[in-house]
């Protein structure tokens, strides 16, 4: 039974009742005469008093160093909030179910994440039907090889689409993607003051991605800039999470000139090219993928000035690559260098008519398979009109597309091209 500790003066309540006590007895003896009765209640008393003097002046005292204290006491340690694992994050800003014990838990309790929840169950639903599943069915007649294993697929200009890198590549070991999107901070739900606005933000820096097929720049860097899920690194989040995958690490880092993936904090100035590498499970095969996202710029100037996101490609040696909706960059002669490791270190190139133009693929070396219908770029892109291929998309009379790909999001005017390496 555990003692209990005395109050505060109860020893001076237990000499007061002990002196009255004796003071009685003595008193109350009636075979003692009244000088030894006398000097018993003076002695008794002068005893007491003496006691409670000396236990008032411990009191003072300890009163004393107590205001006035000659060491300062030691601070006690505050224990730092609890933070979710990447998986458990990943699952919330995507408004699917955490586990119970996840420290988020109780956030999903909050009608604005549910309300988060219910808005991208709809909207991943109907990108299924709509374009996700026509996609999977296609690809299973025009072209299965895409289910073989890769060691690497590139997408270059890519930003955080890894949606549709994970239709066409679904068994690559590792993903390298690249951007002038920054990553931003860890996203941290509970970190976030204003979770409604946080997470109303990225479901508008997503929205033209799920409706279309491609994220309008523009859009995505005003909305991710106004919220606490700031960077790419959330819509990577969401994009793994619903695609059945369950992240096991991620790891911030940078590249050195040398091309070597160097692990720092998150926001710490390393090397001159900033990344990410996520490592995560698909869940319906079980394979261990990996995912790399740098912040980078790929022009001829930018691998100029910061060499190490090209060597650091090389050295993942050769697989498939993966271009859409990206701006006719490589149409362009400040792009040659991209263009030309593309071609070099790729065994199979899915594009649309955006990558890498008609005239750099030598048929003594490309077998191309064409699809869907040529009607020249989008307005904004009509200076990049290919007469050629126009003249091989008539020519041919490819097989049609079920869903859209590209700028061409509309999939009766879209076009897919396939280049396999001889």
């Amino acid at each position: 039974m555990k003692k209990r500790r005395p109050r505060k003066n109860e020893h001076l309540q237990f000499a007061e009742s002990t002196e009255s006590g004796a003071a009685k007895r003595a008193l109350l003896n009636p075979s003692e005469n009244g000088e030894r009765k006398l000097r018993t209640r003076l002695g008794m008393r002068l005893y007491s008093a003496a006691f409670v003097l000396a236990a008032i002046l411990v009191n003072i005292f300890s009163v004393s160093a107590q205001e006035i204290p000659q060491v300062a006491p030691r601070a006690i340690p505050v224990a730092p909030m609890t933070t979710a694992g990447p998986n458990d994050i990943a699952r919330f800003l995507a408004g699917m179910p955490v586990p119970e014990n996840s420290p988020l838990a109780p956030l999903t309790r909050d009608p604005a994440w549910q309300a988060h929840a219910a808005f991208f169950e709809g909207e991943f639903n109907k990108l299924f039907q709509r374009q996700l599943q026509k996609l999977h069915a296609w690809t299973a007649t025009n072209l299965p090889e895409i289910t073989q294993p890769t060691p690497v697929a590139f997408y270059m200009f890519s930003g955080p689409d890894f949606l549709y890198v994970d239709q066409f590549c679904p068994n690559a070991s590792v993903y390298v993607l690249c951007g002038k999107e920054s990553m931003g901070p860890p996203p941290d739900p509970l970190r976030i003051p204003n979770l409604s606005g946080a997470l109303g933000n990225l479901e508008n820096a997503m929205k033209s991605s799920l409706n279309t097929t491609y994220f309008i720049t523009k859009n995505m860097k005003v909305d991710l800039q106004q919220q606490n899920l700031n960077g790419v690194l959330p819509i990577l989040y969401v994009f793994i999470a619903r695609g059945d995958k369950s992240i096991t690490n991620i790891t911030f880092g940078s590249l050195n000139s040398n091309g070597a993936f160097e692990e720092s904090a998150p926001a710490k100035k390393g090397g001159s090219t900033p990344g990410v590498r996520i490592r995560y499970t698909d869940n319906q095969s079980g394979n261990s993928q990996t995912l790399y996202y740098f912040t980078t710029d790929i022009s001829d100037g930018g691998i100029k000035s910061a060499p190490g996101f090209l060597k650091f490609c090389q050295r993942l040696g050769s697989g498939s690559s993966f271009l859409k909706s990206s701006s006719y960059l490589m149409f362009e002669q400040g792009f040659a260098t991209i263009r030309e490791f593309i071609l070099g270190h790729s065994n199979r190139i899915v594009q649309d008519d955006s990558g890498i133009p008609l005239a750099y693929f030598d048929p003594s070396k490309w077998n191309l398979r064409l699809f869907g219908v040529y009607l020249g770029p989008i307005d904004l892109f009509k200076q990049h009109y290919q007469p050629r291929l126009q003249e091989v998309f008539r020519q041919g009379n490819p097989p049609p597309l079920d869903f859209g790909f590209g700028y061409r999001w509309n999939y009766k005017e879209a076009n897919l091209m396939v280049a396999d390496r001889k």
